[in-house]
């Protein structure tokens, strides 16, 4: 499933840019994330998530990568994860930033996909919670 989203985000683009650098500011972002670290790259790192989508509840271990850097223009994130017995969670997204007067300009297109039991829920309902957790990031992003 894809989905997209834009948010001018009163800070200039290098703040925009740094924030989205930084391992705190990544996690504290992401929906649920109980820990980030680096692995073994500047721009991998380890993730354990909890995410709840209609009757299923899974904790997550995996990794996210930054890649397709562009300072300060944009980057392409992935993330992947293990839920155990709920199944599978893959995604990616591109985030562009662009200068608007004094604030910063941030588009993504993201991509989805989910599987094991948490794809029985139900494709409408799992692709609302992912655009919701996509909101949900770069809202609380704004907020750093």
């Amino acid at each position: 499933m894809e989905f997209s989203g834009e948010y001018r985000i009163p800070a200039p683009r290098l703040r925009v840019w740094e924030a989205l650098n930084d391992p705190a500011v990544l996690q504290a972002s992401i929906a649920g994330c109980q820990s980030l670290e680096r692995t073994t790259g500047e721009n991998s790192f380890a993730a354990i998530v909890t995410t709840k989508v209609g009757p299923i509840s899974a904790t997550f271990r995996g990794t996210l990568e930054l890649s397709e850097l562009d300072p300060p223009h944009g980057y392409k994130l992935t993330g992947r994860g293990q839920g155990g017995a709920a199944g599978f969670a893959r995604m990616s997204a591109a985030v562009g930033l662009a200068p608007d007067g004094d604030a910063t300009l941030l588009r993504y297109t993201a991509e989805a996909e989910i599987g094991g039991k948490l794809a029985s829920v139900g494709s409408r309902l799992i692709q609302t919670v992912a655009k919701k957790n996509a909101d949900d990031f770069f809202r609380l992003l704004h907020g750093s």
